[in-house]
Protein backbone atom coordinates (compact mmCIF):
# COMPACT_ATOMS: atom_id res chain seq x y z
CA UNK A 1 0.00 0.00 0.00
CA UNK A 2 0.85 3.64 -0.54
CA UNK A 3 2.43 6.09 1.93
CA UNK A 4 -0.62 8.63 2.19
CA UNK A 5 2.10 11.21 3.31
CA UNK A 6 3.51 10.90 -0.08
CA UNK A 7 0.84 9.81 -2.04
CA UNK A 8 -1.75 13.25 -3.45
CA UNK A 9 -5.22 13.36 -3.01
CA UNK A 10 -7.69 15.35 -5.37
CA UNK A 11 -10.93 16.07 -5.19
CA UNK A 12 -12.67 16.81 -8.58
CA UNK A 13 -15.39 19.22 -8.10
CA UNK A 14 -16.58 22.74 -7.27
CA UNK A 15 -18.56 22.26 -4.91
CA UNK A 16 -17.89 24.12 -1.77
CA UNK A 17 -20.10 21.43 0.76
CA UNK A 18 -18.31 18.34 -0.63
CA UNK A 19 -14.87 20.24 0.04
CA UNK A 20 -15.74 21.23 3.30
CA UNK A 21 -17.27 16.99 3.72
CA UNK A 22 -13.24 16.40 2.96
CA UNK A 23 -11.62 18.33 5.08
CA UNK A 24 -13.17 17.03 7.81
CA UNK A 25 -11.47 13.48 7.74
CA UNK A 26 -7.83 15.73 8.35
CA UNK A 27 -6.05 14.88 4.94
CA UNK A 28 -4.66 17.05 2.47
CA UNK A 29 -6.34 17.59 -0.74
CA UNK A 30 -6.14 19.61 -3.83
CA UNK A 31 -9.45 20.57 -5.92
CA UNK A 32 -9.32 20.54 -9.29
CA UNK A 33 -12.51 21.25 -11.29
CA UNK A 34 -13.34 18.35 -13.69
CA UNK A 35 -15.50 20.26 -16.42
CA UNK A 36 -17.70 16.99 -17.01
CA UNK A 37 -21.06 17.68 -19.25
CA UNK A 38 -23.71 16.43 -16.89
CA UNK A 39 -26.78 16.06 -19.62
CA UNK A 40 -28.28 12.89 -19.11
CA UNK A 41 -28.01 10.17 -21.46
CA UNK A 42 -31.42 9.12 -23.23
CA UNK A 43 -33.50 6.27 -21.05
CA UNK A 44 -30.37 6.51 -18.35
CA UNK A 45 -31.46 5.82 -14.41
CA UNK A 46 -31.19 8.12 -12.07
CA UNK A 47 -28.51 5.92 -10.71
CA UNK A 48 -26.73 5.11 -13.68
CA UNK A 49 -26.56 8.99 -14.34
CA UNK A 50 -25.01 9.67 -10.77
CA UNK A 51 -22.65 6.69 -11.40
CA UNK A 52 -21.67 7.75 -14.68
CA UNK A 53 -21.00 11.66 -13.83
CA UNK A 54 -18.81 10.72 -10.82
CA UNK A 55 -16.50 8.41 -12.48
CA UNK A 56 -16.48 10.48 -15.62
CA UNK A 57 -15.89 13.22 -12.77
CA UNK A 58 -12.45 11.55 -11.87
CA UNK A 59 -11.10 10.51 -14.87
CA UNK A 60 -11.11 13.43 -15.91
CA UNK A 61 -8.68 14.54 -13.76
CA UNK A 62 -6.98 11.80 -13.32
CA UNK A 63 -5.93 11.92 -17.11
CA UNK A 64 -3.55 15.21 -15.91
CA UNK A 65 -3.20 13.54 -12.83
CA UNK A 66 -2.27 9.74 -12.57
CA UNK A 67 0.09 9.23 -9.91
CA UNK A 68 -2.52 10.97 -7.65
CA UNK A 69 -6.05 9.71 -6.01
CA UNK A 70 -8.79 11.49 -7.49
CA UNK A 71 -12.32 11.43 -5.72
CA UNK A 72 -15.13 12.16 -7.88
CA UNK A 73 -18.94 12.66 -6.74
CA UNK A 74 -22.33 13.31 -7.93
CA UNK A 75 -25.81 13.57 -6.79
CA UNK A 76 -28.91 13.09 -8.46
CA UNK A 77 -32.53 13.29 -7.04
CA UNK A 78 -35.22 10.85 -8.38
CA UNK A 79 -38.91 11.33 -8.07
CA UNK A 80 -40.47 8.31 -9.10
CA UNK A 81 -37.80 8.01 -11.65
CA UNK A 82 -37.31 11.16 -12.87
CA UNK A 83 -33.70 13.33 -12.35
CA UNK A 84 -34.04 16.45 -10.51
CA UNK A 85 -30.46 18.59 -10.91
CA UNK A 86 -29.73 21.75 -9.62
CA UNK A 87 -32.70 24.21 -9.75
CA UNK A 88 -30.21 27.56 -10.42
CA UNK A 89 -32.70 30.07 -10.18
CA UNK A 90 -35.67 30.62 -8.19
CA UNK A 91 -38.62 29.62 -10.53
CA UNK A 92 -37.05 26.40 -10.99
CA UNK A 93 -36.61 25.58 -6.79
CA UNK A 94 -39.83 26.67 -6.60
CA UNK A 95 -41.16 24.19 -9.13
CA UNK A 96 -39.31 21.39 -7.80
CA UNK A 97 -40.14 21.95 -4.73
CA UNK A 98 -43.82 22.11 -5.44
CA UNK A 99 -43.35 18.98 -7.07
CA UNK A 100 -42.22 17.28 -4.50
CA UNK A 101 -44.02 18.79 -1.41
CA UNK A 102 -45.38 15.81 0.95
CA UNK A 103 -43.46 12.78 -1.73
CA UNK A 104 -40.54 10.72 -0.79
CA UNK A 105 -37.42 11.34 -2.75
CA UNK A 106 -34.39 9.17 -3.35
CA UNK A 107 -31.16 11.64 -3.33
CA UNK A 108 -28.52 9.13 -5.48
CA UNK A 109 -25.31 9.66 -3.94
CA UNK A 110 -21.96 8.30 -5.99
CA UNK A 111 -18.61 8.34 -5.35
CA UNK A 112 -15.16 7.26 -7.34
CA UNK A 113 -11.85 6.87 -5.81
CA UNK A 114 -9.47 6.74 -9.22
CA UNK A 115 -5.80 6.39 -9.43
CA UNK A 116 -5.06 5.54 -13.57
CA UNK A 117 -6.84 2.62 -14.31
CA UNK A 118 -7.63 1.74 -10.81
CA UNK A 119 -10.86 2.98 -9.87
CA UNK A 120 -14.12 2.11 -7.69
CA UNK A 121 -17.34 3.21 -8.08
CA UNK A 122 -20.17 3.09 -5.79
CA UNK A 123 -23.49 4.78 -4.89
CA UNK A 124 -25.39 5.67 -1.31
CA UNK A 125 -28.79 6.02 -1.57
CA UNK A 126 -30.98 8.24 0.86
CA UNK A 127 -34.52 8.24 1.31
CA UNK A 128 -36.14 11.61 1.91
CA UNK A 129 -39.65 12.31 2.81
CA UNK A 130 -40.68 16.18 2.12
CA UNK A 131 -43.34 17.70 4.50
CA UNK A 132 -46.83 19.11 2.55
CA UNK A 133 -45.95 22.92 2.78
CA UNK A 134 -48.00 25.92 1.37
CA UNK A 135 -46.15 27.94 -1.35
CA UNK A 136 -45.47 30.67 1.05
CA UNK A 137 -43.41 28.64 3.32
CA UNK A 138 -41.55 26.99 0.43
CA UNK A 139 -40.66 30.78 -1.17
CA UNK A 140 -40.07 32.40 1.96
CA UNK A 141 -37.49 29.00 2.64
CA UNK A 142 -35.63 29.75 -0.99
CA UNK A 143 -35.36 33.54 -0.34
CA UNK A 144 -33.59 32.66 2.86
CA UNK A 145 -31.42 29.86 1.83
CA UNK A 146 -31.22 30.46 -1.80
CA UNK A 147 -29.96 26.36 -2.59
CA UNK A 148 -29.86 27.10 -6.44
CA UNK A 149 -27.01 24.96 -6.84
CA UNK A 150 -28.38 22.02 -4.67
CA UNK A 151 -29.70 18.74 -6.35
CA UNK A 152 -34.10 18.80 -5.52
CA UNK A 153 -33.44 22.89 -3.84
CA UNK A 154 -33.30 21.05 -0.06
CA UNK A 155 -30.56 22.27 1.59
CA UNK A 156 -30.45 19.70 4.52
CA UNK A 157 -27.72 20.88 6.31
CA UNK A 158 -29.55 24.64 6.61
CA UNK A 159 -32.77 25.64 6.50
CA UNK A 160 -33.87 23.20 3.98
CA UNK A 161 -33.98 20.39 7.36
CA UNK A 162 -37.05 22.21 8.09
CA UNK A 163 -38.88 21.40 4.46
CA UNK A 164 -38.12 17.67 5.41
CA UNK A 165 -39.86 15.08 7.54
CA UNK A 166 -37.46 12.11 7.60
CA UNK A 167 -34.00 10.94 6.28
CA UNK A 168 -33.46 7.27 5.73
CA UNK A 169 -29.67 6.58 5.00
CA UNK A 170 -26.42 4.31 6.11
CA UNK A 171 -24.12 7.52 5.62
CA UNK A 172 -25.64 10.87 7.05
CA UNK A 173 -23.44 12.91 4.64
CA UNK A 174 -24.45 11.35 1.45
CA UNK A 175 -27.51 13.77 1.32
CA UNK A 176 -24.86 16.90 1.83
CA UNK A 177 -22.98 15.27 -1.33
CA UNK A 178 -20.16 13.31 -0.16
CA UNK A 179 -20.72 10.04 1.91
CA UNK A 180 -17.92 9.92 4.04
CA UNK A 181 -18.51 6.83 5.68
CA UNK A 182 -17.83 4.85 2.34
CA UNK A 183 -15.06 7.28 1.23
CA UNK A 184 -12.70 6.38 4.44
CA UNK A 185 -13.37 2.90 3.74
CA UNK A 186 -11.85 3.53 0.25
CA UNK A 187 -9.03 5.68 1.45
CA UNK A 188 -8.00 3.52 3.74
CA UNK A 189 -7.63 0.72 1.33
CA UNK A 190 -6.03 3.00 -0.76
CA UNK A 191 -3.58 3.43 1.82
CA UNK A 192 -4.23 6.54 3.72
CA UNK A 193 -4.56 6.98 7.39
CA UNK A 194 -7.91 8.14 8.35
CA UNK A 195 -7.54 9.88 11.65
CA UNK A 196 -4.17 10.84 10.15
CA UNK A 197 -1.36 9.49 12.14
CA UNK A 198 0.98 11.60 14.50
CA UNK A 199 4.04 11.64 15.26
CA UNK A 200 3.81 12.73 18.57
CA UNK A 201 2.26 11.18 21.60
CA UNK A 202 1.69 12.94 24.58
CA UNK A 203 0.84 11.11 27.46
CA UNK A 204 0.28 11.92 31.13
CA UNK A 205 3.24 10.77 33.75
Amino acid sequence: MPNSSQTKLILASTSVYRRELLSRLGIPFEVISPKVDETPLPGESTLALAMRLATAKAAAVSQSHPDAWVIGSDQVADLCGAAIGKPGNFERAMAQLQLMRGSDVTFQTALCLMKGDQHTTLCVPTAVTFRKLPDDVLQSYLLTEQPYDCAGSAKSEGLGISLLESIKSDDPTALIGLPLIALSGLLRNAGFSIPPKKSNIETNS
